[in-house]
């Protein structure tokens, strides 16, 4: 007892002599951190009534109604009386400098449809800023101040960074200028909704409203992300914020400042995870790789002989452990290049030659097929399954050239534990199209018990496999 007392006595001040020391970081680099305050003019005229739930329109009531006329009187588009006070939203933000001729780095979010940008360095000098070039996809914006030999910060690379290490973070939480946080790098390459062409780098750096734009140190003082979102219930930090790397940031930096505007190549397919179950029903040792779940129409990847079902392992020499890798290496590479893809496909790797399209503002999603007449239940799989007549394509929104079967309800059973839902509609079994209802029991029946077949399933307009255990 008398030792474990002494070891708990003794280990809290070793790791405290291992902690580093962030001063002298800070001190060379906070010249170059900014902050960002921006200004959303407000359109003048007539007031918009907020959405008050019950409230009438006044334009739905009748002519002389005590409500209409009050409304028309304070709230009409002429005379000084009834014209509402312009009022400006403001928001704030943070960015950094990286270039001593006055190019600023931040977030799209932090800057956007503003009328005016004020920037504030750390020895209070204040400038006016001109908005150089914003990407959406990325939630990145350059500005540009005049300046000559301002200060920078220097940039490293996030490839090399390890789970684990120190990062340090400076910026505006709540308007609260010249902030320093600290924290590790949690994981890389991660992929949010709506953000797939990012393989974000996640920390439990303290990241708040304020900090958006700024920049995320490692040790050596170089930059090696951009502060950019929070994952959070409340609106504020709960542990997990997550940073664009810098080297993706640094190349959109590059495109508006030559040109204005970002290009990205582009693959054309719609991709999901490999789960365990479906690497065994694909015939995979393990779970690795971004399934194919479509081929967009016209797309890169069709011209090459992608199919769904396939499973890409390597795009152009970069290993993809998992879905969430893919988008962001296909982003980055070069449109109009010819890159060796290698799938995994009936059990075996194939390497197809794929050149990239330049990624469109709507890369829409089709599918295809021909219509079935019979009707089926498969009481062993908890399935119910009719044909994808006009009527049913229409009543679930579908293009009349969709193909497949329509899972009419689910009972339990290896349906419910794959997740198939009613109203899914079955395109493939184990890769082969949907011929069906009989063909599907034929199919079925021709499957080993115990095995795992991948079944390709639209649902709300969109393509995945499901792993499907046969009884």
């Amino acid at each position: 007892m008398a030792l474990m007392a002494v070891t708990m006595l003794v280990a809290p001040g070793v790791g405290a002599q291992n902690l580093p020391d962030f001063t002298d970081m800070v001190r060379e680099n906070s010249p170059a951190v900014v902050n960002i305050s921006t200004t959303q003019a407000q359109p003048e005229g007539r007031a918009r009534m907020p959405d008050v739930p019950g409230m009438p329109d006044p334009e739905d009531l009748p002519e002389g109604h005590p409500f209409r006329d009050f409304m028309d009187r304070f709230m009409d588009d002429e005379g000084p009386e009834q014209a509402p006070p312009r009022r400006d939203a403001r928001s704030l933000g943070s960015g950094f400098i990286i270039s001593e001729d006055g190019y600023i780095l931040t977030n799209n979010h932090v800057v956007e449809d503003a009328s005016e940008i004020i920037v504030r360095l750390n020895d209070r000098r204040q400038m006016t800023a001109e908005l150089v070039g914003a990407d959406d996809r990325a939630d990145l914006a350059l500005l540009k101040v005049d300046g000559e030999d301002m200060p920078t910060v220097e940039t490293g690379q996030s490839s090399e960074v390890e789970v684990g290490e120190w990062v340090l973070a400076i910026g505006a939480p709540f308007g609260f200028e010249y902030s320093v946080t600290a924290g590790i790098i949690s994981a890389k390459q991660r992929s949010l909704p709506m953000e797939n062409y990012i393989p974000f780098l996640q920390t439990d750096v303290a990241i708040n409203p304020g900090n958006s734009g700024g920049p995320l140190f490692n040790l050596d003082g170089e930059v090696i992300g951009v502060n950019s979102h929070i994952y959070s219930r409340s609106g504020g930090f709960q542990g997990i914020s997550f940073a664009i790397p810098i080297e993706l940031a640094m190349d959109v930096a590059d495109q508006l400042r030559d040109g204005g505007e970002v290009s990205r190549a582009w693959l054309g397919v719609v991709i999901q995870d490999v789960t365990r179950d479906l690497a065994e029903s694909f015939g995979m040792d393990r779970p690795e790789g971004a399934l194919i779940a479509q081929v967009l129409p016209d797309s890169p990847a069709a011209a090459a002989g992608i199919e769904p079902g396939d499973v890409v392992l390597e795009f152009d020499g970069n290993d993809v452990a998992t879905s969430g890798a893919l988008p962001p290496i296909v982003g980055q590479a070069t449109v109009g290049s010819t890159v060796p893809v290698v799938v995994m496909r009936d059990g075996e790797r194939q390497t197809l030659e794929v050149t990239l399209a330049e990624l469109p503002d709507d890369a829409g999603q089709r599918g295809g097929g021909s219509p079935q007449t019979e009707p089926g239940a498969f009481e062993e799989l908890g399935l119910m399954l009719q044909p994808l007549t006009a009527e049913r394509r229409d009543a679930l929104g579908l293009e009349p050239d969709v193909d497949g079967l329509v899972v009419a309800g689910v009972d339990g059973g290896p349906a419910a534990e794959a997740g198939i839902e009613p109203g899914d509609v079955i395109a493939r079994v184990n890769r082969s199209p949907v011929e069906g209802v009989e063909a599907f029991r034929e199919i079925i029946a021709d499957m080993e018990s115990g095995r795992r077949v991948p079944l390709l399933v639209l649902r709300d307009g969109s393509q995945r496999f499901l792993a499907l255990r046969i009884p």
